[in-house]
C-alpha cells in the first residue's frame, strides 16, 4: 500500500484534494463491483461532488496508473457493451451489432460511446479482472452492460429476474448440455454475453404439446443472430460450447419484467463530453484519434473569439505591453472555457476556437468573457481589448489534424463566419444556440436580449438567422 499512498499523494498535487480523498476511499473500501466500471457522473452524484472536478481527478489518476480508462461502444437499445477499447483510436467507424437486441448501429460520440474507469490490478485486484470468475448476473452488471444501465434494487431485481428468465446456464469450455424448456406465448431470446451469440424465437399459432429441438453452438468467431418462429410448448435446447472460455447462456422472456430489469438508465460520461474537457485535452493531447479516423458527433457547440484591432494595439502600446495584454486575455479565456465544461481546441493568432457539450455552456462562457474583457479594460483605463465572439451548434466530425484532435464540418465553418460578423465587443449566435431551452433560461436570468440581425453568412447557401446578445 506504500506505493499506492505515493500515487495518491501525487494525485493530490494535480487534482482537487477533496475529490482525491473520495477516490482514495473508494479504492480502499469500495466493493469490487463499484470499482469494475466507474461511472464518473454517477460517482460525483453519489458523493455530492462537482462532476468536472471528479472527471479531472479520474483522468489524472488514470495517467498515474491508478485506473484503466475504457472507451465502450454501447447498444443504443439495451445499453450493452458491444466493444471495449483502451483508447479512442481503437473505436471503429463501421456499424456495431447487438446480438441481444438484433440492432445494428453506427457509433456516435454523443451517446453510444461511454468512458468508464476500472481500478488497476496493480492497485487492487477485483473480481472483474478475472471475468470468468463472475456469476451470471455479476458478469452482466460488471462486464456486459454499460455504466449507464440502472438496475433495480436487490429485492426488486431478484423478483424481476425470476419472471424475466426461463433458465440460466454456465457452460465450461468444451462442455455440452441439453435443456428442456416450456416456451411461453411471448418472444424468447437465448443469449450469451461472452461470445455475443443469440437466437430469437418468435411465438405464433396455437400451443402444441409436440417437442421441438434447437441447437446452439458457441464459437470464438463472430456470430449472427439466429431466428425461428414456433408455437408455444416444449422445446429441447442443445447447447455446445466450442470456445476456450466458459459461456453464460440466458433464456430471456421478452416481457414487461425484462424491460423493468434492464431498462433503467442514468447519466454517464460520454466520449463527446470527455473530448470537450480541457483536462483530457491537456493530458491526452496526442492520444485521441488516428489520422484516418473520423467519428461522428451529432451535436457540439463551437465558440470562436477574435480581438478587434489587435494590430493597432501593438502599434499603439508597443510589443511588450501588447504581448502581456494578449497573454492575459488568453489566460482569462482558457479559465472560463474550462470552468464551463469546455475545452480550447486551438488558438490562431489572437483568435480562440473552443468547444462545449451544450449551447448554454457556450453562452455562459461568452457572457463571462465579455464581462472579463470589460473589467480588464477598466483596470487598464482604456478599451485595449475588444473581443468579438461567435457561437453555433450542430453535427461535426472528430478528426486528427496536425497530430491534434480537431473538428471538421459545416458547423465549424458557420461558427467561424458568425464570429467574423461580430462587431465591437458583441456576441453573435445562431438560432440553434439562442433557442436552446437552457440558453433561453440563462439569457433571461442575466437580463440579456438576443436580437435577430439581417445578415448573410459567406459560403452558406440558405440564409440563417443570426442573433446579437446585448
Amino acid at each position: 500500500m506504500q506505493d499506492n499512498d505515493a500515487l495518491f499523494d501525487a494525485l493530490r498535487r494535480s487534482a482537487d484534494p477533496g475529490v482525491v480523498d473520495a477516490v482514495d476511499d473508494l479504492v480502499r473500501n469500495g466493493r469490487d463491483d463499484e470499482l469494475a466500471r466507474i461511472n464518473a457522473v454517477g460517482f460525483a452524484a453519489g458523493r455530492g461532488l462537482d462532476e468536472e472536478t471528479v472527471i479531472a481527478a479520474l483522468l489524472h489518476a488514470s495517467r498515474l496508473g491508478l485506473f484503466e480508462m475504457s472507451w465502450n461502444i454501447l447498444c443504443p437499445s439495451c445499453g450493452g457493451v458491444l466493444g471495449a477499447n483502451a483508447t479512442l483510436k481503437s473505436v471503429r467507424q463501421q456499424d456495431y451489432h447487438c446480438a441481444f437486441c438484433a440492432v445494428t448501429s453506427e457509433p456516435t460520440l454523443d451517446d453510444t460511446v461511454e468512458v468508464s474507469f476500472t481500478v488497476s490490478p496493480r492497485i487492487r485486484r477485483i473480481a472483474a479482472h478475472d471475468p470468468d470468475s463472475l456469476g451470471f448476473w455479476d458478469y452482466h452488471r460488471q462486464v456486459f452492460f454499460g455504466s449507464g444501465v440502472a438496475f433495480p434494487e436487490p429485492g426488486a431485481f431478484d423478483e424481476l429476474s425470476r419472471k424475466a428468465m426461463l433458465e440460466t446456464v454456465e457452460l465450461q469450455a468444451g462442455e455440452r448440455m441439453i435443456l428442456a424448456l416450456q416456451l411461453p406465448a411471448l418472444p424468447v431470446i437465448i443469449f450469451d454475453p461472452v461470445t455475443h451469440t443469440a437466437h430469437l424465437v418468435e411465438t405464433a399459432g396455437e400451443p402444441t404439446t409436440e417437442r421441438r429441438e434447437l441447437s446452439m453452438i458457441f464459437t470464438s468467431a463472430a456470430a449472427g443472430v439466429g431466428r425461428m418462429t414456433l408455437s408455444s410448448g416444449p422445446l429441447r435446447l442443445l447447447l455446445d460450447n466450442r470456445t476456450e472460455r466458459r459461456v453464460l447462456v440466458g433464456v430471456y422472456v421478452a416481457n414487461a419484467e425484462l424491460d423493468r430489469l434492464i431498462g433503467g438508465r442514468r447519466p454517464f460520461l460520454t466520449a463527446k463530453r470527455l473530448l470537450t474537457n480541457q483536462t483530457f485535452r491537456d493530458l491526452y493531447r496526442t492520444e485521441t484519434l488516428d489520422v484516418e479516423q473520423r467519428l461522428k458527433i451529432m451535436s457540439l457547440t463551437f465558440l470562436f473569439t477574435d480581438l478587434k484591432g489587435s494590430t493597432d494595439l501593438y502599434e499603439r502600446v508597443g510589443d511588450l505591453v501588447a504581448y502581456d495584454l494578449v497573454r492575459s486575455h488568453f489566460q482569462i479565456l482558457n479559465e472560463i472555457v474550462a470552468s464551463e465544461a469546455g475545452a480550447v481546441v486551438k488558438t490562431i493568432g489572437d483568435a480562440v476556437m473552443a468547444t462545449f457539450p451544450a449551447p448554454h455552456r457556450a453562452v455562459s462562457a461568452a457572457l463571462r468573457m465579455r464581462d472579463s474583457m470589460r473589467q480588464l479594460n477598466a483596470r487598464q483605463g482604456a478599451e485595449e481589448l475588444i473581443l468579438k465572439i461567435g457561437i453555433h451548434e450542430g453535427p461535426c466530425l472528430a478528426v486528427n489534424l496536425n497530430d491534434r484532435q480537431d473538428y471538421f464540418g459545416q458547423t465549424v465553418n458557420i461558427a467561424s463566419r458568425v464570429q467574423a460578423l461580430a462587431t465591437g465587443d458583441s456576441i453573435f449566435a445562431t438560432q440553434a444556440v439562442v433557442r436552446d431551452a437552457e440558453s433561453v433560461r440563462l439569457l433571461s436570468s442575466r437580463g440579456v436580449e438576443a436580437r435577430p440581425q439581417a445578415l448573410t453568412l459567406r459560403g452558406v447557401a440558405d440564409r440563417m438567422p443570426v442573433f446579437a446578445m446585448s
